[in-house]
């Protein structure tokens, strides 16, 4: 049985989601959550050997990533729990390097940084959104991280249990790097290489999204969840 499963959750992905699905090798299982979409995601999802979990309406990326973390849970034999995402971004070899520094040395959660070596070609604007997300994240959490919204992690079983993600929206990534340091997990953070396609640059975040995402968070700490 794998000790390792991909969890992806998906919001109208159906042009980009089986090509992802299939470019995971078939030594990791894959659990896909389809967050309500109004295209045939789910539909697609169901033809491949992906585990289908499904949002009756669209909660957000974040609730999606939740609902993946708790149904891998449920099976014993996940050791490892990578995060990753629908629009085709993300490495294979990557996932690999992120593993075996989780398998070899006494870490929780493997962070992906777009920022450490600079390979990625990150858009002038996006750059500066992150960078900036990056400075108010740190301040906010304690933490000195150079990628902060980066979807691409591993964490052990201990770190997925503990994660209890309540920020529905993109938001969540700022509430990981909140819990890694609230609950004392032990984290490092490696280079990876992200693939800006036309499809995935459309896919992402905003401006506006980005001063949604830090209201959210100065919120949650003044009022809690």
């Amino acid at each position: 049985m794998p000790d390792t499963v991909f969890l992806i959750p998906a919001y109208n992905e159906s042009s980009a989601i089986v090509e992802v699905i299939h470019n995971i090798p078939e030594e990791f299982d894959v659990v896909c959550v389809d967050d309500g979409s109004k295209d045939d995601t789910a539909a697609v999802i169901n033809g491949t050997r992906a585990q289908l979990v499904r949002h009756c309406i669209n909660l957000g990326q974040g609730a999606a990533l939740q609902t993946a973390i708790d149904y891998a849970l449920q099976d014993e034999d996940y050791d490892y729990f990578v995060t990753f995402d629908a629009d085709g971004q993300h490495r294979i070899e990557d996932v690999r390097s992120m593993i075996d520094v989780m398998k070899s040395r006494d870490v929780d959660i493997v962070l992906g940084s777009r920022f450490l070596d600079d390979t990625s070609n990150v858009p002038a604007l996006k750059r500066a959104i992150l960078k900036l997300a990056v400075r108010f994240s740190n301040t906010t959490s304690g933490l000195h991280l150079t990628d902060t919204h980066n979807g691409l992690r591993v964490m052990n079983r201990h770190a997925a249990e503990s994660m209890k993600l309540r920020m529905p929206d993109f938001s969540h990534a700022s509430e990981i790097v909140t819990r890694i340091q609230e609950l004392n997990l032990k984290y490092e953070e490696i280079p990876v290489t992200i693939i800006y396609s036309d499809y995935s640059r459309s896919k992402g975040q905003s401006v506006l999204n980005a001063i949604n995402i830090a209201f959210d968070v100065i919120f949650n700490k003044v009022v809690g969840p």
